[in-house]
């Protein structure tokens, strides 16, 4: 079997570099699935619902592809968030996470158009933030990096400085599990290293 098109059927700059990082280039073709449609209490069934039904989205446009759909969202004390979607919004989950932790969950989907299969996984992340200021957190709101990230922070950019440790896998907060990409590429019958 030859190797297919690793497509990213994600408009997720972090998830593009992850990849790239990995010796990745993938063929970007973000879904544009309309993520309201879904309404799941459970986070890690919400993620991998989301993440399938953007990888579906996406397939059809390719004869022979491998489409990787992904989803993340922050559960605090059991609660889904996914984007804020104001600043206001944002500055109230800051004062909701900060000197407590939630755990970020993203959901991993391959659809394989050349084997007519899919894969369908997630991962935790529990992620502990800072006991920052009002002001700390009226700076960074204003910075409009929370409104972009499942969670309002972005691990990879200035929310980092209010990160205080991670328990599980590190990428996986920024969007991607990397070490996860890995074992369900060995379990799709292929070899990271088919993509370099």
């Amino acid at each position: 079997m030859g190797t297919p098109t690793f497509v990213l059927a994600s408009a997720s700059t972090a998830r593009r570099r992850l990849l790239q990082n990995a010796g990745i280039q993938p063929f970007v073709c973000p879904s544009d699935f309309d993520e309201s449609q879904i309404q799941l209490e459970n986070p890690a069934e919400l993620v991998e619902t989301l993440a399938l039904r953007k990888a579906e989205a996406v397939a059809p446009h390719f004869q022979t592809a491998l489409v990787m759909g992904c989803d993340s969202v922050l559960a605090i004390n059991g609660e889904i968030h996914g984007k804020p979607s104001t600043q206001e919004e944002a500055r109230q989950r800051w004062l909701m996470m900060r000197g407590n932790y939630g755990e970020l969950f993203t959901g991993h989907v391959f659809v394989d158009n050349t084997q007519n299969r899919n894969l369908v996984k997630h991962q935790i992340t529990k992620v502990y933030f800072a006991a920052v200021s009002d002001e700390e957190i009226d700076a960074y709101v204003a910075t409009e990096e929370p409104l972009k990230c499942a969670g309002a922070f972005a691990l990879e950019g200035k929310g980092s400085v209010f990160v205080e440790k991670i328990e599980g896998c590190h990428s996986n907060v920024i969007g991607l599990s990397m070490p996860l990409l890995r074992v369900m590429l060995m379990e799709m019958g292929y070899h990271v290293a088919d993509f370099w």
